[in-house]
C-alpha cells in the first residue's frame, strides 16, 4: 500500500475503482510530468447519491461532501495512469463546477470539500490553484463535478 493510500485509510477512506467514462474520453491522461483528470462526478458504486441543483434540491453541506467524493474519484483516475499515488509531487490545479440554483453564490465553499480532502491527503503538496464555477446543469443532473491536475515526481 502506498503512503498516500495509507493516509486515506487513516482518514477512513478507500480509493474507489475508476469511474468508467460516460462518453468518448479517458478518466485521466498523462502528458509529460502532469496528469489531467476528466471531470469527475460524485459517483459511489456506479451511482450518484443525490441529484439536483445546489441551493435548491441539494444543500451546500451535502454538495461539499459530494465535492470530496469527486476528489477521491479523481485520485483513483490519477492512480490509473501512474500506478502509484506516491508519485504525485504536488496538486497543481483544481477546477470545480457546481450546478447551482439561480440565486446560489456559494460555489467556493462547496469546492472546499475537494480542496480540503487533497490537503488532508497530501499536506503541503496538496495546496493548489482553483476555480469554482456555477453552472446551470451537469451530466446526469450531478450537483458537482471536479477536475484535478497533478505534477509527478521523476520515475
Amino acid at each position: 500500500m502506498s503512503a498516500v493510500e495509507a493516509r486515506l485509510a487513516e482518514l477512513g477512506l478507500t480509493l474507489p475503482e475508476v469511474v468508467p467514462p460516460l462518453a468518448a474520453y479517458q478518466p485521466a491522461v498523462r502528458s509529460g510530468a502532469y496528469v489531467y483528470t476528466a471531470g469527475q462526478l460524485p459517483m459511489v458504486e456506479g451511482k450518484l447519491p443525490v441529484t439536483g441543483k445546489v441551493g435548491a434540491e441539494v444543500t451546500p453541506e451535502e454538495a461539499k461532501d459530494l465535492a470530496r467524493t469527486c476528489a477521491l474519484n479523481a485520485l483513483a483516475a490519477v492512480k490509473s495512469v501512474t500506478g502509484d499515488l506516491d508519485r504525485v509531487a504536488r496538486v497543481v490545479k483544481v477546477v470545480g463546477f457546481v450546478a447551482s440554483a439561480s440565486d446560489f453564490t456559494g460555489q467556493p465553499a462547496v469546492l472546499n470539500g475537494a480542496s480540503e480532502l487533497l490537503g488532508e491527503v497530501f499536506g503541503d503538496k496538496g495546496v493548489h490553484a482553483r476555480s469554482a464555477v456555477g453552472v446551470t446543469v451537469l451530466p446526469l443532473d450531478a450537483p458537482v463535478e471536479v477536475e484535478v491536475q497533478v505534477e509527478l515526481t521523476e520515475a
